[in-house]
């Protein structure tokens, strides 16, 4: 009698553990479904993103250029000339200590 006691109580606990098991493999694939249907989400997301008219982006373009502050012809030759400027003063710089440098290595190879 004991034996055929034990042998039930062994059935139940085997038949409560796969019970369990399958429990926990439904959450995973619950899980794994909820994970795949974000990832699709967010790609729909992108897609129609992506998806505005070439027309649209021309006029958004053309409105973006409005609010830009141009500057005056007159800055602009201003600001060109200094900058041509500091580029002439850099080149003469440069050329100068490279000519130095280079009698300098020629004294010392000599």
């Amino acid at each position: 009698m004991a034996n055929e006691i034990n042998k039930n109580s062994a059935e139940v606990d085997n038949t409560e553990l796969v019970a369990l098991e399958d429990q926990a493999k439904g959450k995973k694939a619950v899980e794994e479904a909820k994970a795949e249907n974000k990832e699709v989400s967010k790609k729909a997301k992108k897609v129609k993103k992506n998806k505005k008219s070439f027309g649209k982006k021309i006029k958004e373009i053309f409105s973006e250029l409005k609010k830009v502050s141009w500057p005056t012809f007159g800055k602009v030759v201003k600001q060109t000339g200094i900058v041509i400027a500091v580029v002439l003063f850099f080149l003469i710089v440069i050329g100068v200590a490279d000519i130095g440098l280079g009698a300098l290595y020629k004294l010392l190879i000599g």
